[in-house]
């Protein structure tokens, strides 16, 4: 067949075809297992490690919280002022991934794929394992540096006030809307964490990008919201059984359904459905009736 009849551009060299090749964004298939390996290193980490990481990522999520503070209590009141201070949002969210600590809706997405692709017993008891250390340590570590920002002086007043009316902002929602907006924030959240594989160049822009839009939209994200709300507490404006159960419960509903059940699920059923495979990815008795290059015909 001619290039012509093929649909090829005519005249490339066979560098030039090379370069094409190589300049194609990975197959679907190839994210999947990228992405499911990393779930597999995770999910075979010891307790101590998952929860002192975890515990260090709550901690640091406080950079969200303190940053969208600062913007508005040096803005203009206003909905303006909102895209401009958004953008502190993701502050704690750069540092937790860039810093390879464990944060509850992104590291234990990954986790969700080796069960996926092998649902055993003992797969649903790692992903349990995880779940658990990581929340329990991400939790400890919100509610212990938002203590500290409240307690200790390190902030004016009016950066105070600042961090009431974003704790306020959230409880604004009802159940409902927790949960709603829960599951739309574990779904960017997941989105974002199967694009990185595939441009990890560009990971930091994919990441203020993404957790910008979530502030933006004010959707729900059980650790950055659990920094916010757990301020109020400290501060006497809400008790812990509204905190556990107005805000923890349904957006820790939401956030697990939206990014563990709904995009990996979806995920991964497009990457087991595709009945497309490479010929690396042959079984070995197929690979050894491919014609040899050394043999003649």
């Amino acid at each position: 067949m001619s290039e012509a009849q093929s649909g090829k551009t005519p005249g490339l060299s066979a560098d030039e075809e090379q370069e094409v090749s190589h300049n194609q964004p990975p197959r679907a298939a190839v994210l999947h297992e990228i992405i499911r390996y990393q779930g597999d290193q995770e999910l075979e980490r010891t307790i101590a490690a998952l929860f002192w990481s975890a515990l260090a990522a709550g901690l640091t999520m406080g950079l969200s919280l303190m940053a969208m503070g600062l913007f508005y209590s040096r803005l203009p009141d206003g909905d303006s002022s909102q895209v401009i201070a958004s953008i502190g949002y993701s502050a704690g969210f750069l540092a937790v991934i860039l810093a390879r600590q464990q944060l509850f809706t992104e590291n234990t997405l990954t986790a969700v794929l080796p069960v996926m692709t092998e649902p055993t017993v003992r797969n649903f008891g790692r992903l349990l394992r995880l779940w658990s250390v990581v929340l329990v340590g991400n939790l400890a570590g919100t509610i212990l540096v938002s203590y500290v920002m409240l307690n200790l002086p390190i902030f004016d007043s009016k950066t105070d006030v600042a961090f009431l009316d974003v704790g306020r902002k959230v409880m604004e929602n009802d159940l409902n809307q927790m949960f709603a907006k829960g599951i739309i924030s574990g779904w960017m959240i997941a989105t974002m964490v199967w694009m990185i594989p595939s441009m990890e160049t560009a990971k930091v822009w994919i990441i203020l990008m993404i957790t910008y839009l979530m502030a933006l939209g004010d959707f729900t994200h059980i650790v950055v919201g659990s920094v916010e709300v757990s301020y109020l507490v400290w501060a006497g404006e809400v008790s812990w059984a509204a905190f556990w159960l107005d805000f923890a419960a349904p957006t820790l509903i939401g956030n697990i359904i939206g990014g563990s059940f709904i995009f990996a699920l979806i995920s991964h059923a497009q990457v087991r459905s595709d009945s497309g495979k490479p010929p690396s990815a042959l079984p070995r008795r197929e690979q050894h009736k491919q014609p040899s290059a050394d043999k003649k015909p």
